[in-house]
């Protein structure tokens, strides 16, 4: 594949400025950049989901015009989105078939391909599982499987690898690499420099808009990658001494979460205390119970048996916004569906979730002008880039929204911050933003619920680690002496004994397959379904 001369502009903004690089056939291409830099709409451009203002693209020397995806598809152009485009509602199957009949139809030998591709590949799906039921690890999969079965040459991964642990990162890696070996070539987009120049053969830097030079990851080292993409070092995690007070804020007492009558809990005892001070991270694969915790905290389910205590008062049956009035802010794991109303401007996604608090609301109504400017602050305080606070929160990069979620919930002083994977997805300037916040609000005496899929913000940012697997708390890690690859073994089962924790032994398939979210992940163990929920996630 070839570009020359991408340029695409938006009202107000130059989205793509002459953009110009080559990907050899067979090889790892990784485009690296913070958010905002150009890359999501480059990515568009070149699936034909949107048509660039000047330039073009030719794929095998011969150029081509996308105007749809379905153009992509045909020249072999696949990709799979940060944000699934997945229906809940229907089975593996009828998603992967979706657009796709003329291929193999969409009974057995459609079931029959699937099965194939997944073996092929590892990727452990099942054609008629319902992907409601599934894991976020198991939908990027899904995703996945789509485009091999639709015959890709080239696989566009837009963060890949964020919903991963370090073995099932490396199990990635060795599918890419398998995927090379037969003449596919991958673009690699992501923010985990590190992994980016373990895996690509060339790295193309992008910066406001353009191209600033593609490296040779042999001759570049993670620090450097990032002064290309951002002008500055990279961020690390890590947080100055201990902070932790004698001051209990949230506990959770022996929370039981039913997860039918056929089947195994979906949270099983968990009991935790978090101190004002004091980050509590909580390392685990995607679909091990973490979610359910949260929406257990946070008023959206009620739990089968258990307690949940802010300060000393039992909220186990508080509704929702009383716990949010109280003092608990969240920051959810999937900003698109859980934080953000994309076709509301930004002011009116500062009001949700504190409608009824100021300077949101005032005498039971809402507060339009103090919102808007309350707005304007986190803006300018947060450093959340848009030319303006009456713009689509769809308009925003990834980072910018997350940094405004974050400005929200941090507007109202609260006692207990819950954030799940506060920087999925965003660029190292905006990671260092949050942490620099949640460092802050540390220091200032919040208790934080820190979960993560990032083991390294894990280890860098809490005080203490948890391992959650299949329901159960089955190890306490300390930050300053745990590995990234000892969590990645607690967290899929793979190793018999952490210290500071009764623990699971290993079942067959985790001792046997090691990093593969099968054991761990409820769509892929047939024992695990979860339970009912006020979010349908």
């Amino acid at each position: 594949m070839e570009l020359e001369g991408i340029t695409k502009r938006f009202p107000g903004v130059v989205a793509n400025k002459d953009i110009g690089f080559k990907v050899r056939r067979g090889t790892v291409h990784a485009i690296v950049g913070e958010n905002g830099a150009g890359k999501s709409t480059l990515m568009k451009i070149l699936y034909g989901v949107q048509r660039p203002d000047e330039g073009s693209i030719r794929v095998d020397g011969k150029e081509v015009n996308l105007h749809s995806p379905s153009d992509a598809i045909a020249v072999g152009i696949g990709m799979v989105f940060q944000h699934f485009q997945l229906a809940d509602n229907f089975t593996v199957l009828e998603n992967v078939t979706l657009g796709a009949e003329k291929l193999h139809g969409i009974g057995d030998a459609a079931r029959t391909k699937i099965r194939e591709i997944s073996d092929s590949y590892g990727l452990d799906i099942d054609p008629d599982a319902l992907v409601a039921d599934l894991g976020v690890g198991a939908r990027q999969r899904i995703e996945i499987l789509k485009v091999l079965y639709r015959n890709a040459r080239i696989i566009i991964l837009d963060e890949p690898t964020a919903v991963l642990v370090p073995q099932e990162v490396e199990e990635l890696f060795d599918n890419l690499r398998g995927l090379k070996a037969e003449g596919l070539t991958v673009l690699f987009i992501s923010h985990k420099l590190d992994e980016v120049l373990s895996v690509a053969d060339s790295v193309t830097v992008i910066r406001r808009g353009t191209t600033i030079d593609t490296v040779d990851p042999k001759s570049v080292n993670a620090r450097q990658l990032a002064e290309l993409m951002v002008g500055s070092q990279l961020p690390t995690p890590e947080t100055e001494e201990s902070t932790v007070t004698d001051k209990v804020v949230l506990r959770t007492e022996d929370i039981v979460l039913a997860g039918g009558a056929a089947t195994r809990n979906v949270l099983d005892g968990i009991s935790l205390t978090i101190r004002a001070g004091e980050v509590l991270g909580i390392a685990g694969v995607e679909g091990n119970g973490q979610a359910e915790l949260v929406e257990v905290i946070m008023g959206m389910r009620e739990p089968t048996s258990g307690l949940v205590f802010l300060h000393d008062k039992d909220i186990s049956d508080w509704h929702v916004r009383e716990i949010r009035e109280a003092g608990v802010a969240y920051i959810p794991e999937d900003r698109h569906r859980h934080a953000l109303l994309l076709e509301a401007p930004l002011w009116e996604n500062r009001v949700l979730g504190h409608q009824t608090e100021e300077p949101n609301a005032k005498g039971g109504l809402i507060n339009a002008a103090g919102a808007k400017a309350d707005t304007e602050r986190i803006v300018r305080d947060y450093d959340v880039r848009t030319p303006s606070i009456h713009v689509k929160a769809a308009s925003l990069s990834g980072g910018n929204q997350q940094k405004l979620i974050v400005g929200r919930e941090m507007s109202h002083q609260p006692k207990v911050l819950v954030a799940a994977h506060p920087t999925r997805g965003v660029d190292v300037g905006a990671q260092a933003s949050i942490w620099d916040i949640i460092r802050t609000a540390r220091r200032d005496g919040l208790a934080v619920l820190l979960i993560s899929a990032d083991l390294e913000e894990l280890i860098g940012l809490s005080d203490t680690i948890h391992v959650i697997l299949r329901g159960r708390l089955t190890g306490t890690f300390d930050p300053d002496t745990v590995t990234a690859e000892d969590l990645g073994a607690a967290m899929t089962g793979a190793t018999g004994h952490e210290p500071g924790g009764d623990v699971d032994q290993p079942s067959a398939d985790a001792s046997a397959h090691p990093g593969a979210a099968p054991s761990a992940d409820p769509g892929a163990d047939p024992s695990v379904k979860p339970s009912d929920s006020k979010d349908a996630r």
